[in-house]
């Protein structure tokens, strides 16, 4: 094969991926889970970014049996819409196996660093919504977008969870991860590789977004972004003149420590997390 015929595939692979259809909902998604397996919370921006974004949660939930649930934090802007994406929320997290918190009929809404600035009792009653969750669900794990994820949800999400466990005692720990999607994180300090089981997984759940996946075709390039995650998360996780490992999809994290009422760097050297071995021992 040459490089002609090498692009000429990777086209006809993404133009066919656009008619993908959603996957199945079995009640084998969700593994039976240990009455006291730690809870993973993923803090979602808008329905989907739990698929794109939930691979090393999706890992944690079929190779560790860790209950992951996803909180929909809001459910977009458009109010029109607003019904029939929770509906494909619900469907995409019971394909992959996660439980959902929607906090509301509706969802948060206005949740952007405008309407912290701006709107302080807005802002407040938001946050004393997600502390509530974060109390009640008493988190190992906490996922949720950086703080420069460009889409000014995303973001909005980063500064609502982070005020939320500044209310909480002292004493609550829970190490949080730090997605990216709209926006690349400049010091990313983990590569998780994404099997291809899980990658057509995800895949398969974001289908049920079909409004959002009508409207821009990402789940068609969901695996070219895992593969170039791995060009940039050689380097950036890795140091740079890292060897790449041997990777073919991967998410890039960067993964820290709430202790003593503030955010703690876990390590200061990078880690490639294969997927042969158990990604619960991250957290352990």
């Amino acid at each position: 094969m040459n490089a002609r015929q090498f692009a000429a595939r990777f086209q006809k692979l993404v133009k066919q991926g656009q008619f993908l259809k959603a996957g199945k909902i079995s009640s084998g998604a969700r593994p039976q889970i240990p009455a006291d397996a730690p809870n993973v919370l993923i803090f979602s921006p808008h329905p989907d970014d739990e698929c794109i974004t939930g691979g090393l949660a999706l890992r944690l939930l079929r190779e560790a049996r860790w209950s992951v649930v996803n909180v929909g934090v809001t459910l977009g802007s458009k109010r029109a819409r607003q019904a029939v994406r929770r509906r494909e929320l619900q469907n995409a997290c019971a394909a992959l196996g996660f439980e959902l918190i929607v906090p509301g009929a509706h969802g948060l809404e206005h949740i952007n660093s405008d309407t912290r600035a701006k709107k302080p009792s807005h802002w407040q009653a938001a946050r004393k919504t997600i502390a509530g969750i974060l109390a009640e669900q008493m988190p190992r794990v906490i996922f949720l977008p950086h703080e420069n994820d460009v889409h000014p949800t995303h973001t909005g999400v980063h500064w609502l969870v982070l005020d939320a466990l500044k209310t909480l005692p002292r004493r609550f720990t829970s190490y949080v991860v730090e997605t990216e999607f709209w926006g690349q994180m400049a010091d990313p300090n983990l590569l998780v590789e994404i099997g291809e089981k899980d990658l057509a997984d995800l895949i398969a759940a974001l289908c049920f977004h079909a409004g959002e996946v009508k409207r821009n075709s990402y789940h068609a390039r969901l695996p070219a972004w895992m593969l170039d995650n791995v060009r940039r998360g050689a380097e950036l996780a890795g140091g740079h003149g890292a060897r790449a490992p041997h990777f073919t999809f991967a998410t890039i994290y960067r993964l820290n420590k709430w202790r003593g009422g503030k955010l703690q760097r876990v390590s200061r050297g990078g880690k490639f997390i294969s997927a042969a071995q158990n990604a619960a021992g991250i957290f352990r």
